[in-house]
């Protein structure tokens, strides 16, 4: 159980957008990924008589959503498990990082929304960290001895 709280869940997005980028033996052009995240794949009637088209790019980006609010929760955490995530989920954001920079199939909006989301991870998990570690000391700010 406790693979659950070093595993970063944000890599669960990041995978899927790898298998979508990667077509073959080398990555996909920016083109074929965008053409593949437009397109409607679920349909929703409304109360309203009108019809809400899902593509798979809003999907992704809802469930990466989810899946940061479960690890701002994780962030809370404290003791060796935490820190552990924390690095790990600082290494996933310089992955996602460099594939946006460097490949072409990574040059979506949708992957740089994920990507924000890993940065916001390892924002929220490194705040965390910090304000629980000066409660813990007793840290007071502009007191000096």
């Amino acid at each position: 159980m406790r693979i659950f709280t070093v595993f970063p869940l944000l890599l669960i997005p990041v995978a899927l957008y790898n298998i979508i980028a990667v077509s073959g033996k080398e990555f996909a052009s920016t083109e074929y990924v965008r053409g593949r995240m437009d397109e409607d794949f679920l349909s929703v009637a409304m109360a309203s008589d009108t019809v809400w088209h899902i593509t798979p790019g809003h999907a992704l980006i809802a469930f990466t959503v989810l899946l940061l609010f479960f690890e701002l929760l994780k962030s809370t955490g404290f003791g060796r498990a935490a820190i552990v995530n924390h690095a790990f989920s600082m290494v996933l954001f310089i992955v996602c990082l460099v594939e946006f920079l460097m490949f072409p199939a990574f040059a979506t909006s949708v992957f740089f929304l994920i990507m924000m989301m890993c940065l916001l991870d390892v924002m929220a998990g490194f705040m965390v960290t910090i304000a629980s570690a000066r409660r813990d000391f007793g840290v007071v700010e502009g007191f000096a001895e």
